[in-house]
């Protein structure tokens, strides 16, 4: 076992930890106070103007509360009620959906609190205060926590503001926990040590072995870390647990279990103790009811808005594709949808008259361009090159049944502009209205590439596919065939209304940042 210096003793002196996230924290408050008083005070001069000070927003035979009070009381009492949901917690700092449901919930209980007392004091409350102040506060939130989570994430990457972390469990099991760990450094947990004592090599995914799973709770104390993280198995057995859990009272360092369950989203997960045993109840994926019905009108209200908002942007792509060469402005390309039934997919034309007939070639070249190019790091699949064309064309790097080519000489200068920015994707909204697709959704795959799924593969058919997903707001073209899988799965398996919103929030600055897109 390696040796490693407490806390205390290490030579960084810009380590941060803890007490850095608490000034953060506190620099979260502040920017959402002054978010609430800007939505509060604005909505306030918006619907009353400057003078609004003469209004009275709540009357009685002894008291008289004007609008500029009533505000002031509000913004106050709407901060309070984010800290009591937990919003400034340090746990939640740069976790994402957490934030934004926290913030979502704590607002939306206080104004129907809100609305509850004025209706039951009678107290008369103008509606387009309200109106203006509820979603122009909200959203200004959503913005600046955006804003925090981005600079939180950026620095957690170089090492600041970490929770140091002790991972306990069986070697193999310890390294998958590492492996997350460090594959989304911008979580902020930052691995140390590792207690195991079913290997006998000095390290463990790159970490050091620092004790036995039943010294954890003394190596935690001496090391100084923040999080004791178990693995789904460990050698210390139910009572074990238990009773690190109790060396751990009063110490300050956070205990957290692996289920051992991967690719399963939170909201599925209920724990529901039986027995005194607290088991943990898996809620079976959703495909149909309520939900599915919410999604689908979303789906074609969001549509027909769109469709009309960017009419004339897709008025003057068409004329310039027109003009360039006479040809077809629209490209149309059989795509496979829910339960596996096939459609045509609409895009605008981005490559030249007669790009099909180019495809065989290109793939020759490809094909030898891949034998002749050693690359150990290939990802080689039992898949076969499929069919490509203008959707999902031959590409230099072997991405299973997924194709790209980043430099396609078939792409025209104006296509290749299109789809920078996905603008060649537009009239898929047409596809949305006529119900063929979803605003979010996996991938819609190639016939070809469907015949060539395992079976595991073909759940991406359970739901819709979409114009944006979770493919598109993490890479894009840049992604592996596992990882566009695994994401269409993810997606597949814990889909919501919520995911959904957050998903269009983030292809915003995928499709802006242009990330993987070619």
């Amino acid at each position: 076992m390696v040796a490693v210096a407490p806390r205390g003793s290490r030579a960084s002196a810009e380590y941060e930890g803890p007490d850095g996230l608490v000034r953060v924290r506190t620099g979260v408050a502040l920017t959402d106070f002054v978010v609430i008083v800007w939505a509060v005070f604005g909505a306030l001069i918006v619907r009353f103007g400057l003078d609004a000070g003469s209004d009275i927003a709540a009357s009685g035979d002894r008291f008289s509360l004007g609008y500029p009070a009533f505000s002031l009381a509000l913004a106050v009492t709407w901060w309070l009620s984010l800290r009591l949901h937990g919003a400034y917690e340090v746990q939640t700092l740069g976790r994402g959906a957490t934030e934004y449901r926290l913030l979502m919930t704590a607002t939306l209980r206080l104004f129907a609190t809100v609305a509850l007392l004025a209706y039951a004091l009678k107290i008369e409350v103008a509606r387009g205060y309200v109106l203006l102040a509820l979603p122009a506060g909200l959203l200004g939130l959503f913005i600046a926590r955006r804003m925090w989570r981005r600079w939180l994430g950026a620095r957690r990457r170089t090492g600041e503001f970490n929770h140091d972390v002790l991972v306990v469990g069986e070697a193999a099991h310890a390294r998958g926990l590492i492996e997350a760990f460090t594959g989304a450094p911008e979580t902020g947990y930052g691995v140390v040590g590792v207690c195991t004592s079913t290997t006998d090599d000095e390290c463990v995914g790159g970490v050091p072995v620092v004790g036995t799973e039943h010294q954890a709770a003394q190596v935690a104390m001496e090391l100084g870390v923040d999080i004791i993280a178990c693995g789904a198995v460990h050698r210390l057995g139910p009572a074990g647990l238990r009773r690190l859990g109790w060396a751990l009272e009063g110490s300050g360092i956070e205990l957290l279990v692996s289920p051992g369950l991967t690719e399963i989203a939170g909201p599925r997960v209920v724990a529901r103790p039986v027995a005194g045993l607290p088991l943990l109840h898996i809620e079976a994926p959703t495909f149909s009811g309520a939900p599915l019905i919410m999604k689908s009108v979303l789906d074609w209200l969001a549509a027909l808005v769109l469709l009309i908002v960017f009419s004339p942007v897709m008025l003057v792509v068409a004329a310039v594709i027109k003009f360039h060469d006479g040809g077809p402005v629209l490209f149309r390309q059989e795509r496979i949808g829910l339960d596996g039934e096939p459609f045509q997919m609409t895009k605008f034309r981005s490559m030249g008259v007669g790009a099909e007939a180019e495809l065989e070639e290109l793939k020759r070249q490809q094909t030898h361009l891949l034998a002749s190019t050693p690359d150990d790091n290939a990802s080689h699949h039992a898949f076969g090159p499929a069919p490509t064309s203008e959707g999902a064309t031959g590409g230099q790097v072997d991405r299973g049944v997924l194709f790209k080519m980043e430099d396609d000489p078939r792409v025209t200068p104006f296509g290749r502009f299109i789809r920078r920015y996905s603008i060649d994707e537009l009239p898929q909204l047409f596809d949305v209205l006529l119900g063929r697709m979803s605003l979010v959704g996996p991938r819609p795959p190639l016939p070809a590439e469907v015949s060539q799924y395992e079976y595991d593969v073909h759940r991406r058919l359970l739901v819709k596919p979409g114009m944006t997903g979770l493919w598109q707001v993490n890479g894009r073209s840049n992604l592996s065939w596992d990882e566009s899988v695994r994401l269409d799965l993810y997606y597949v398996e814990n889909w919501s209304v919520a995911l959904d919103m957050i998903i269009l929030w983030r292809t915003y600055a995928a499709v802006v940042g242009r990330d993987g897109a070619y």
